[in-house]
């Protein structure tokens, strides 16, 4: 790089520097900018563009078009060169403006002199802000390096806005983190709750970007870098026995010392740049890379560089996870994402969680059902948009955060939760009667749990006992295998609290979303289809061996009850069955004792269980119908897909009839049967699965009062006319007539 170059953007940055120390508005200060910045690229126009809404950019400050343009002008996202910019985040440069395809002319700013012209984007950490523009009149294209010093100018234009430099007149202008943000995600966990922003990964705030001293920013990034690579190899060094991990710390060993980051970073600072503003702006176009990369290896990748400037620009400024502020007595957690052990490390003290990633079936999301906490997932830009302390509402049944509302909705909120407390208070008064419906059908509610603290809701919520336990929770949450011992001591410590009612333990349920962090990852092309659940237990029996032998020394000689996920053919249930026999010859041989009783189960998540011979039917002492997986496959929609997952109804006609055929087999066969899932937990869905038959469903404890409210107000037979009657018209859905029928007999 020239060194003449080197010095005009060292004179440049300089003199911006200088602007943001002075007393001024931040109109004036961004005025100013826009000047010293067309001073020194030679051009005669300079204009800043910045976001007034997700949708619309207004012009903000201009040097050389007309003033009176300012605040007044404004273009849709993708509207005319500058909302190209904003669009795409692409860098446009173009010698001749008016004759580019999609280019907007604007009379107003007088701009239709000018012919060349240079867009490049403001974004700080991947968020769209705005888009810096010079304009001159002589027909040109502009070079890499002068490509490269607007670029900088936008960079420390973001931090500026960021830092509130810039609050002034116009909507574009209001102070950042002050305005109402509705941000819309994806339910992983029903619930509602108020609070205040848990930022679990508190932002680095970058204050000093510029530095008149290339040398010693050289120094501080390179010691910086150094005390990063150190940490790494200690991370590695610690985490042999973890495959997973390791590869994770040998990608950010490879970051750590890749010369052409270090370069980048240090011709940054050559041009003027900190050592922090280097590494936020390669963090930045890190994160404008991962948006737009659709191959998930590469996305992964782009995320550990993202991880480790965030590593890097701690060691750089000071700024630890600690920031010495106060866990909030309401706190509800915003991250980008979190892992299971970290989530349970929080434990109930937390309201809710939000994530900007995972998804409903992701490690977290199961570890929020234990906490029966709300949870939502795919919240983009939260951790952008939230600043710990900030006002939040979480309503997980629609997907939605109000961050910082106004009163108007922070009002209808609390009602919402006002009702559902009051809802409530009217299912404790039915909490402790039999689940008995208007036509005298006796029904029975059980409750789903994973985890130790769930227990207490045994009682507290109603239900008869535990229709499934979850029993990979504990094989998740921690870095290598658990000890038979202490799968024995715990299994025992669920039995003596549920106080001789029923548990039905699930042994493990692995793979798909559910990948134990000690175990080699397999490259599934769709894991939801692969190497899961009873697959993995059959193909690798000592894991599943040291369960059933923990399963039943926890026992100690009472009832015990277990179930196999994931069956999809009579021979996969033979096989496990015999594993429980084999492990109950061993433990009568070590003189331990046998189960009382004994129930072996299988769960009906695949269709093709359902047409399983007879003999299955008869010799399985129950079946579980596993709705959340049996619906996925039944309609072919990932469940993670929410293009596709919101498209197939429960109440289905298709579905209810295919349920009606399960039911209809277990009778015939004498087999009991339940139902689990998120459906068993929606009351429309729960009354209209008991009037196909089943009697028996399990949910989470909180759903049990307001299914058992519904239940007791209705006649199933009534119903199953209702859905039989909709069945003949051929309606696809049952749900409308059965809300029909609802809104006047319920």
């Amino acid at each position: 790089m020239p060194d003449g170059l080197e010095s005009e953007s060292r004179k440049l940055l300089g003199r911006l520097r200088d602007t943001m120390a002075e007393e001024a508005a931040g109109q004036a200060r961004l005025d100013k900018i826009c000047a010293l910045t067309a001073d020194s690229m030679g051009t005669e126009v300079c204009s800043v563009y910045l976001f007034r809404d997700d949708e619309t950019l207004e012009l903000c400050a201009t040097e050389g078009l007309n003033p009176e343009a300012v605040h007044e002008t404004r273009m849709k996202l993708g509207e005319g060169l500058v909302g190209r910019v904003a669009r795409t985040g692409k860098v446009v440069n173009t010698a001749d403006a008016p004759a580019e395809k999609g280019f907007r002319y604007m009379p107003e700013t007088g701009e239709e002199i000018y012919s060349s012209f240079l867009g490049v984007p403001v974004q700080r950490l991947g968020e769209k802000l705005g888009v810096l523009v010079v304009q001159s009149k002589e027909k040109r294209q502009f070079t890499a390096d002068e490509i490269y010093a607007l670029e900088v100018v936008a960079m420390v234009l973001a931090e500026m806005t960021e830092l509130g430099a810039f609050v002034g007149e116009g909507a574009a202008l209001k102070a950042r983190h002050t305005r109402p943000a509705l941000i819309r995600g994806t339910t992983g966990q029903e619930g509602t709750a108020e609070g205040h922003v848990w930022l679990h990964e508190p932002r680095v705030v970058v204050t000093n970007l510029v530095s008149d001293d290339p040398e010693t920013e050289r120094t501080r990034l390179h010691a910086a870098v150094e005390e990063l690579r150190i940490s790494v190899d200690e991370l590695l060094a610690g985490a042999s026995g973890d495959a997973d991990q390791v590869q994770v710390l040998e990608a950010y060993r490879m970051f750590a010392n890749s010369k052409g980051w270090m370069r980048r970073m240090e011709e940054d600072i050559a041009r003027g740049l900190s050592a922090e503003a280097a590494v936020e702006k390669e963090q930045s176009q890190a994160r404008a890379r991962m948006s737009q990369v659709s191959d998930a290896y590469l996305r992964e990748r782009l995320q550990d560089l993202d991880d480790l400037s965030n590593r890097l620009l701690r060691n750089l400024t000071g700024q630890g996870r600690e920031t010495g502020a106060d866990l909030p007595d309401d706190p509800i957690l915003v991250a980008r994402n979190i892992g299971p052990g970290e989530l349970l490390e929080y434990g109930r003290k937390l309201r809710g969680v939000v994530l900007e990633e995972g998804s409903v079936g992701s490690h977290a999301a199961i570890v929020a059902r234990a906490l029966a906490i709300p949870l939502v997932v795919h919240a983009t830009r939260i951790t952008n948009e939230a600043l710990n302390g900030d006002q939040i509402m979480v309503d997980g049944d629609q997907g939605i955060v109000h961050l910082r509302p106004d009163d108007t909705v922070v009002s209808a909120f609390r009602d919402k939760m006002a009702m559902q407390a009051k809802a409530q208070e009217r299912y404790a008064s039915i909490r402790d009667k039999p689940t008995v419906t208007a036509c005298g059908t006796q029904l029975h509610l059980h409750m789903n749990a994973g985890l130790m603290t769930d227990l207490p809701s045994l009682a507290g919520s109603g239900a008869e006992g535990v229709g499934l336990f979850r029993t990979e929770l504990q094989f998740l949450v921690r870095n290598q295998m658990p000890k038979r011992t202490e799968l024995a001591a715990l299994y025992a410590r669920v039995l003596d609290a549920a106080m001789g009612k029923r548990v039905v333990f699930r042994t493990l349920d692995i793979g798909s979303d559910k990948v134990l962090p000690y175990m080699k990852p397999n490259d599934e092309p769709n894991p939801a289809l692969g190497w899961r659940a009873i697959r993995v237990g059959l193909d690798k029996p000592g894991v599943m061996r040291m369960q059933l032998q923990a399963l039943l020394r926890a026992a100690n000689g009472r009832p015990l009850t277990i179930m196999f996920p994931f069956i999809a053919q009579y021979d996969e249930y033979r096989l496990a069955r015999a594993e429980v026999d084999k492990a109950i010859e061993r433990e009568t041989k070590l003189g331990h004792a046998i189960p009382e009783t004994l129930e072996i189960g299988a769960m009906l998540e695949t269709p093709s269980l359902a047409f399983a011979p007879r003999r299955f039917f008869e010799e399985v002492e129950f079946l579980s119908i596993g709705g959340n997986d049996l619906k996925q496959f039944f309609f072919a929609a990932d469940r993670e897909n929410e293009r596709v997952r919101r498209r197939y109804d429960t109440l289905n006609v298709s579905f209810l009839t295919f349920i009606e055929g399960i039911v209809a087999r277990c009778e015939d066969t004498g087999t009991p049967l339940s139902f689990c899932g998120e459906d068993a937990g929606r009351p429309v869905e729960a009354l209209c699965l008991a009037s196909m038959g089943l009697r028996t469903l399990s949910m989470r404890p909180a759903s049990i009062g307001p299914v058992k409210s519904l239940l007791m107000r209705c006649h199933l037979d009534q119903v199953r006319e209702v859905i039989l009657e909709a069945r003949e018209r051929g309606e696809q859905s049952v749900r409308a007539s059965v809300m029909a029928y609802l809104a006047e007999n319920a």
